[in-house]
């Protein structure tokens, strides 16, 4: 894997190296009804490596013509699409899973260089999105419905799902490929159609993913793209078509989405912030918890949504935050497209600057830095965003490292004496995306998943992220909306319910003036 890893990289880099001396900067195009087309746009933002900050491609703000367009070719295909029986659309969603598979690195060496992750890391965000292709590829059985035979003399009753209409996604930076492939193949295979905004900072990995949508037969108009960003994202919310809207991202944006998305009487689900804590009990295996603690905080820079940012230490537990200080040491800083590198940049210098920001202001209240990685510097990258791992011992859950989604490399400590307390502590949190335990005691771990309030918790597993058959279950205040995304409730949001009573006998008082009461 190394080698190949290796000469792909060479490869990749050589291209862009190549178009940046014979071209100028490319702009990223529109997708719609099934054309790659430059936009009209006359304002752009610049997508930067994060490793050097220089500017790899630009995003056009599309214009509203064009944003009326793609909506418009998804109106117009969802006549036809919905039409088309369940499995051929199943058979197309098979064919995309071949066809990412086959470019899976492509995509990931796109994700690599504009988000900034390490190779490894970006591979891993292309699969899990591939799983949720994987699923949708059988979606037949998560459609059906329910059937009551003879509810009253000849009456039967049932049930089936249906397509929405129009669909939308929002999508963030920190999984340019995952999160895109949570929403639109689940929607278009349901008998959606799907429009796409990718996020301004890392937009070519949705790029490539409509190419490979196009080639294994998904119809024009099917899938559409457009770029921009909050004119763009309230076009959205208003457009009438659009009936249903998929956002991932901060509470801010996404509890402003979901409030003018349901006021214009469009279902939204909106997966927002996190501060996910894990509770290390002293007789877990403390090896392999503090490398488990490491890569849940560190890896990709901190800037997952289900990262471990917050530890709670239970009795003689607190003695291994040394131990994790130790293993941070060895993760080293750099250039997502180092084999040799665990932690890549942040997304921005404003990222970075927030960042090294809430450490200082943490220190100011009163927490011990165990390890600063603030100031880092990678030869051959002095300008990229840059943050070490970084380990805070707080006093107490006021202290701003605690109370702020950091979005960084950055564990915050906590120690208490009881396994009582580190629930009280997680659950007093207001976010309730994820959380773990790590402990041998089968009573311990048992208390835990009872008591404990929030919507995805591991047991020994530091990202208990779920896989397609089940659903993305934040809680609390890291999500808006009742409906979670993929599994079973992904299919409930893009689709709506409908009830059939039949009576083929024809025979008797078919109706009165009477409320009509069945089965007597």
């Amino acid at each position: 894997f190394k080698v190949m890893l290796s000469l792909s990289t060479v490869r990749f880099a050589s291209r862009l190296r190549a178009s940046r001396a014979f071209s100028s900067i490319p702009v990223v195009p529109n997708f719609i009804s099934g054309k790659f087309t430059p936009s009209a746009a006359t304002e752009f933002i610049d997508v930067t490596n994060p490793a050097t900050n220089e500017v790899v491609t630009r995003v056009p703000k599309s214009t509203q013509s064009e944003l009326e367009a793609a909506v418009a070719s998804a109106a117009e295909a969802f006549e036809t699409w919905s039409e088309t029986p369940v499995q051929m659309r199943q058979r197309i969603m098979l064919d995309y899973v071949q066809l990412i598979k086959r470019d899976q690195m492509k995509i990931a060496e796109s994700i690599t260089l504009e988000q900034g992750k390490t190779i490894p890391d970006a591979m891993g965000d292309v699969f899990r999105g591939l799983e949720i292709v994987e699923m949708s590829s059988a979606i037949g059985h998560l459609m059906m419905g329910e059937t009551q035979g003879n509810i009253s003399k000849g009456i039967d009753a049932y049930s089936y799902r249906e397509p929405l209409g129009v669909t939308a996604g929002i999508c963030p930076f920190n999984f340019p490929a995952m999160i895109p492939l949570w929403m639109f193949p689940v929607a278009v295979a349901a008998g959606n159609t799907s429009v796409i905004k990718p996020s301004e900072k890392d937009p070519s990995a949705m790029i490539i993913l409509a190419e490979l949508a196009q080639e294994a037969g998904l119809p024009d108009g099917v899938l559409n793209i457009v770029h921009g960003a909050h004119e763009t994202v309230d076009f959205i919310c208003d457009s009438p078509p659009i009936k249903a809207i998929s956002f991932v991202g901060g509470n801010a944006a996404g509890e402003y989405i979901h409030a003018r998305g349901t006021g214009n009487g469009k279902r939204v689900q909106a997966n927002l912030g996190a501060k996910n804590h894990a509770t290390i009990m002293p007789d877990a295996d403390r090896d392999s918890v503090v490398k488990a603690l490491a890569g849940a905080a560190f890896g990709a820079a901190g800037q997952r949504c289900m990262a471990l940012s917050v530890v709670v230490f239970v009795g003689e537990s607190k003695e291994w935050i040394e131990d994790v200080v130790e293993e941070a040491k060895m993760y080293k800083v750099g250039s997502g497209f180092d084999e040799d590198v665990q932690v890549g940049p942040l997304i921005t210098p404003e990222a970075k600057k927030r960042c090294e920001d809430i450490i200082q202001q943490s220190i100011d209240e009163g927490a011990e830095c165990l390890i600063d990685g603030r100031g880092v510097k990678v030869e051959g990258f002095e300008n990229g965003n840059f943050v070490g791992p970084t380990v805070l011992n707080v006093p107490n859950t006021t202290n701003v490292a605690y109370t702020e989604e950091i979005f960084g490399p950055v564990l915050t400590c906590l120690s208490v004496d009881t396994l009582e307390e580190a629930i009280a502590i997680t659950n007093s949190n207001p976010y309730g995306n994820g959380c773990s335990i790590f402990t041998t005691s089968g009573p311990a771990a048992r208390m835990y998943q009872h008591k404990i309030d929030c919507g995805q918790v591991g047991i020994n597993v530091p990202i208990p992220v779920p896989l397609p058959f089940f659903s993305f279950t934040g809680s609390r205040a890291s999500i808006r909306g009742d409906l979670h995304f993929y599994g079973k409730e992904g299919v409930k949001f893009v689709t709506k319910a409908k009830t059939v009573t039949s009576n083929w006998t024809y025979k008797g008082n078919l109706g009165g003036a009477v409320m009509p009461t069945m089965g007597k």
